[in-house]
């Protein structure tokens, strides 16, 4: 299908040609790039909400500085469509998160635009203030350093780190915090509430603004004119007291969604020494009248009739399984409702990882503690010392930041928090910085964690079951894919798994599978395959990395020569190394092929795609069998 720009985007291949524009044509650029990506996404996937809701900003940006010379940094990435488009990646844009097509994410090795890679959130003060740092120490003087953050990433305690050390560092850097309330669910907490205050204070903004046209038209140097700002910020309103106390200088908040007014903003500031902010108010998905009502809901709705507004949802004839997520989300109010001591906790996942199920039956029972996953290991470390049992549910890739707090909090005082690892393994078009690929070796590695992978709903209902009781004293790790199970009949009566055993699927001759997780029904199908070639192979679903079923481990070694181990993490420390520990421990001799994700960043794609190019989807397995016991590839007379 091909896309058509407006008359002016059409012309805009990079940001010297937006800068030729006039500031009076400047609407009409966004109000076509926001048609843009509303014409793409709406036909090719993607996120959505985000980069509408900031399409002024990045127009801005790129108009009044000299990029990629002028370095910005966008936070999380998602927003950065626009950016992508108006830095020569409109004619490709259409390929965005497919295989083989652009990144949906900044990605430095696509773009020299792209000044820092992003995915996770709270990490572009840090690195805009590392490249001002630089420029500074090279006698950069005139080169400016942006960084563009969202009100939900400004929460993660990294955030204000970096902002602690911006304020005294003397560099030329701006913060530009974008304010809309909005992560993918709803923002929480007292910051929300305290740049709340900022935005609704109609007698702290209204002297702000008669104090600066007053001195805007007398012959007041800036310095003098912003002391008086902050004498006025600290007696009518002590929130705005947060950013300037740490040493910040605070401007705003301002309308990002006035373009003209956001230039002349940016032009101002350029000229102002030092760290500053910059406080925009927005409307994550502003221009699309649905995106706006339901911001969640329109944050990644998939493909839709950009017209009615329509989402489209498959049909099928018969029942499907439910997403992993949606498992857990019914499963732990189950659980919940029998045991009055579980508690759910999320990082800013609600919606993502099925909580808000809990969030919203018993909202004493479940929070949202925004996008601070350290703190959210360490509270439920701390619930737990009173008894709680507590489900910290947090996507395999976004659990790496609380990793010491994983050791350190809940491991050495052996707390049995269930720490449950949603999207473990590939996720798809996210792409390298979301795949859960490192959780099977970095939590195996850690003393007193008992760590699990179900292969179906059921073993993923009935590992919550078995964390939950009280003979399970250790902190468990249950780690499970994103998307959809393989399970429409899911809701069996619950039943106690006991720790480290896994189960023998089928018998076999000569050669066996070892699989952990979901990848147990690629497996499955391969061993079927299989059979037409005459191999009988063996298939054993281990559910536990740590402690292996060491029984069922001693059969196999000792029936089986030829050994497969399929996982959907990393085969470098993963469950595959830890079969070939123990075959080294025991002295066994066997030959072990291991399948799983190879020691490389793994690009996006669909799931399907990638499992294909990884090789440890069905395909993969039953090739890799018949290369073992040297099949051909065709059946033989």
């Amino acid at each position: 299908m091909e896309y058509i720009p407006g008359p002016l985007l059409k012309e805009i291949n990079s940001p010297d040609d937006l800068k030729k524009l006039s500031k009076e044509q400047l609407n009409q650029v966004c109000d076509e790039l926001r048609q843009y990506i509303i014409d793409i996404v709406s036909v090719e996937g993607g996120h959505f909400g985000a980069s509408l809701g900031v399409v002024e900003l990045s127009v801005a940006l790129h108009y009044v500085y000299n990029t990629p010379y002028d370095q910005l940094v966008w936070d999380v990435g998602h927003q950065a469509y626009g950016h992508k488009i108006l830095t020569g990646r409109k004619d490709q844009f259409y390929t965005n998160r497919k295989y083989g097509g652009i990144s949906g994410f900044p990605k430095r090795s696509e773009s020299e635009y792209d000044t820092f890679g992003v995915g996770h959130s709270s990490t572009s003060i840090s690195a805009a203030l590392g490249m001002a740092i630089a420029a500074k120490l090279k006698g950069e003087q005139d080169r400016q350093s942006v960084a563009v953050i969202g009100d939900g990433a400004l929460t993660a305690g990294m955030a204000f780190e970096a902002m602690n050390h911006a304020g005294v560092a003397d560099a030329n850097m701006l913060i530009i915090l974008n304010d809309n309330c909005m992560s993918i669910d709803p923002n929480v907490g007292a910051l929300k509430e305290y740049l709340t205050d900022i935005t609704t204070s109609q007698t702290y903004n209204k002297i702000k603004d008669d104090v600066w046209k007053a001195l805007s038209k007398l012959p007041v140097a800036r310095d003098i004119a912003s002391k008086i700002e902050h004498s006025v910020k600290g007696f009518v309103s002590r929130s705005s007291n947060l950013f300037e106390s740490m040493k910040l200088r605070y401007f705003g908040p301002i309308d990002g969604h006035n373009i003209i007014n956001l230039v002349d903003t940016l032009e101002g500031l350029k000229n102002i020494p030092g760290p500053k902010i910059l406080h925009i108010i927005t409307t994550k998905g502003k221009g699309y009248a649905l995106a706006e009502k339901d911001q969640t809901k329109w944050h990644a709705p998939g493909l839709f009739d950009k017209v009615t507004g329509e989402i489209y949802k498959k049909k099928f004839e018969t029942p499907q399984p439910p997403k992993y997520q949606d498992v857990f989300g019914h499963t732990i109010i189950e659980l919940a409702e029998q045991n009055p001591s579980i508690m759910g906790i999320t990082p800013a996942m609600p919606s993502g990882s099925s909580l808000k199920f809990m969030m919203d039956k018993m909202p004493d029972r479940a929070i949202d503690v925004g996008i601070c996953e350290q703190h959210a290991v360490t509270l439920s470390a701390g619930l737990a010392t009173q008894g709680m049992r507590v489900f910290c549910n947090i996507y395999s890739s976004f659990m790496q930041r609380a990793y010491d707090q994983v050791i350190h909090d809940v491991a050495i005082q052996k707390l049995p928090v269930v720490l449950c690892l949603d999207r473990a393994g590939l996720v798809g078009e996210d792409g390298p910085t979301h795949h859960g690929a490192y959780d099977i070796p970095y939590m195996r590695c850690i003393p007193n964690l008992i760590v699990s992978a179900p292969m179906n709903e059921i073993e993923l209902r009935n590992l919550m079951y078995t964390a939950q009781l009280e003979s399970t004293t250790l902190p468990m790790v249950i780690r499970y894919p994103r998307g959809e199970g393989v399970l429409p009949d899911w809701k069996a009566p619950f039943a106690k798994i006991e720790i480290g055993t896994g189960r023998k699927l089928k018998d076999g001759d000569t050669i066996a599978v070892l699989s952990i997780g979901h990848p147990g029904n690629f497996a499955t199908q391969a061993v079927r395959n299989l059979k037409t070639y005459g191999i009988n192979a063996a298939h054993y679903d281990m559910r536990f990395v740590k402690p292996l079923d060491e029984e069922m481990l001693h059969e196999v070694f000792s029936k089986y020569s030829k050994i497969i181990t399929v996982e959907d993490g990393t085969v470098l420390g993963g469950f595959g190394s830890a079969i070939l520990e123990f075959m080294a421990a025991h002295q066994y001799n066997a030959e072990v092929r291991m399948l799983g994700i190879p020691d490389r960043l793994v690009e996006h794609g669909t799931l399907k795609q990638l499992h294909r190019e990884c090789g440890y989807d069905a395909q993969g397995i039953e090739e890799t069998a018949r290369e073992m016991m040297n099949v051909a590839l065709t059946i033989s007379n």
